[in-house]
C-alpha cells in the first residue's frame, strides 16, 4: 500500500478536478487497505484500483487506443490491479495480454503514472468506481500489435486532433485532459532544443 500510496502522492495535477481526484485517493487509501477489485459479479469492493496505460510514439505524437468490447469506447489500454499486486506489474501483465507487446515505460516518466483520475463506471446493470492511475509507455506506430479480440474490436493510432474533433463521448471522459497534460511534456521531446554553439566538443 506504500508503494501505491507513493504512487499517487507524486502526481502533479494538471487541473483542479486532477488535485480534487488526487486529493480522494489518497484520502482513500489512508483509510483502506482494500483496495483490489475481488468480484466482477456483483463487483467488490465497489471502489477499486486500475492501471490504464497510454501507448504514445514520441516522434509522431499518436496514442494508441482500443475500440473497447465492453465500454463501447475508444479507450488507453489497462485493467485491474490485481489483490498484492503493483500497478507497475499491471501495466506490464495487460500490455503483454491486451496488446502483445512487452511494455517500454515512456523515458520522462518512467515507471511513475502521469495522470490520476475517479470515475463512477456502470456495468453489469450496477454502478462502482474506478480509482484510475494513467501511465504512459512507447512504441511506434509501425509496430507489430496483436490485440486481444475478446477486449478490442479493434486498435487504432490517433492523433490528439483527431480525439478532440471527434464526438467526446466516444472516449474516456477524462482523455481531453490527460491529452491537455501529455501534449506540453512531449513537445520538448518532439522538438529538442539545439545544442549551443558554445558548447564543449
Amino acid at each position: 500500500m506504500t508503494e501505491i500510496r507513493d504512487l499517487v502522492l507524486h502526481i502533479e495535477p494538471v487541473d483542479d478536478a486532477e488535485r480534487q481526484h488526487r486529493d480522494q485517493a489518497l484520502v482513500w487509501l489512508a483509510a483502506t487497505t482494500d483496495v483490489f477489485r475481488r468480484r466482477s459479479a456483483p463487483v467488490e469492493p465497489a471502489r477499486h484500483l486500475v492501471a490504464y496505460f497510454a501507448v504514445v510514439d514520441r516522434d509522431s505524437g499518436h496514442v494508441l487506443l482500443g475500440d473497447h468490447r465492453k465500454s463501447g469506447l475508444w479507450l488507453p489500454s489497462g485493467g485491474h490491479v490485481e489483490p498484492g499486486e503493483s500497478p507497475v506489474v499491471t501495466v506490464r501483465r495487460e500490455c503483454h495480454e491486451e496488446l502483445g507487446i512487452e511494455a517500454t515505460f515512456f523515458d520522462p516518466f518512467g515507471e511513475a503514472p502521469l495522470f490520476i483520475t475517479i470515475t463512477e463506471t456502470v456495468g453489469g446493470g450496477e454502478v462502482h468506481t474506478d480509482v484510475s492511475l494513467w501511465f504512459c509507455l512507447s512504441a511506434r506506430t509501425t509496430q507489430d500489435l496483436r490485440p486481444d479480440p475478446r477486449e478490442y474490436r479493434a486498435v487504432r493510432w490517433w492523433t490528439p486532433d483527431d480525439i478532440r474533433s471527434s464526438d467526446p463521448t466516444a472516449f474516456d471522459p477524462h482523455m481531453s485532459r490527460f491529452l491537455d497534460k501529455l501534449e506540453p511534456l512531449m513537445a520538448p521531446l518532439a522538438h529538442p532544443a539545439a545544442p549551443s554553439r558554445h558548447a564543449a566538443p
